[in-house]
């Protein structure tokens, strides 16, 4: 894990050079970093994304992550008309550490209140993860990172266990929910989303 590497690090008296945010950006403007590499910054340090099969190549998409991305797909006009909009597979902006990638983002307003930036913490109110590989990583560092920029919700898809885990409540400061359920296939769940409208979701129609 993140966390695990830079303590490790430290503790053999390596030096670490974290980037922040606007360093970063730098690196996709200048070409040092490709834009849509399979990269997100997390802790200050990039990472490669995780979207394989347990046991598969790690630079590739394992099916059932492509299948579960597809399924997050097919929420997006339940939460149009809610005044808010679902993006896939983008980054969104938590200066100054961290720009991760989720698989899944539900933000306020529409697509075109996002032209020239990434949507930041007071924009997000979902995030998903659909973790195969990734989902010690997902369920770890990652919900740290999204509890402590006070995202209302977190949605981890867990493909291997199937089931979906719910975590809502932020401790920004704590790195933790203080609210976690999880569902299986054929139960329901609902999110909160602006002036409190909500979306109701089944981990069947989440899980391949």
């Amino acid at each position: 894990m993140v966390q695990d590497m830079i303590e490790q690090a430290l503790a053999t008296g390596v030096r670490l050079a974290p980037l922040d945010v606007d360093q970063y950006h730098r690196m996709l403007e200048g070409g040092i970093l490709l834009e849509g590499a399979p990269i997100e910054l997390l802790d200050g340090v990039l990472v490669y994304k995780d979207r394989s099969a347990i046991g598969g190549e790690p630079m590739t998409v394992g099916p059932s992550q492509a299948q579960g991305v597809k399924r997050l797909q097919r929420i997006a006009t339940r939460v149009d008309p809610l005044g808010c909009h679902l993006y896939c597979q983008a980054p969104i902006t938590l200066a100054p550490r961290h720009e991760p990638e989720p698989d899944g983002v539900i933000a306020r307003g529409t697509a075109d209140d996002y032209s020239d930036r990434h949507p930041g913490p007071g924009d997000v109110l979902v995030v998903f993860e659909v973790a195969d590989s990734s989902l010690s990583t997902d369920r770890t560092v990652k919900s740290r990172i999204y509890a402590d920029a006070g995202i209302p919700s977190h949605v981890l898809v867990d493909l291997p266990d199937r089931r979906v885990e719910l975590y809502e409540a932020p401790l920004p400061g704590q790195g933790r929910y203080d609210q976690v359920a999880s569902f299986t296939p054929g139960q329901k769940f609902v999110v909160q989303l602006v002036e409190g409208r909500t979306v109701e979701l089944t981990a069947a129609e989440l899980l391949p």
